[in-house]
């Protein structure tokens, strides 16, 4: 399976490649982010608990919806 995707990986042109990269990417930055604000204990924005695990949550489903349209877009 893994050899499959790498086999996939390079049959990909340098623009899809790069394209993949990014997309990894900003779903790992997006995910990230959405963990640090809602464990982060000291967080710099004054918010209250609830509305920073509201906003992290947000981010985090966002993450998805972006990580699962660019798979599907590939098809």
């Amino acid at each position: 399976m893994l050899n499959q995707i790498v086999i996939n990986f390079r049959k990909k042109s340098l623009k899809e490649r790069f394209l993949l990269v990014i997309g990894i990417l900003f779903f790992l930055i997006y995910l990230i982010l959405g963990l640090i604000i809602i464990f982060w204990k000291k967080f710099p924005l004054a918010m209250q608990q609830n509305y920073r695990i509201a906003f992290g949550l947000l981010l985090i489903g966002y993450s998805f919806l972006r990580f699962l349209r660019f798979f599907n877009s590939n098809k």
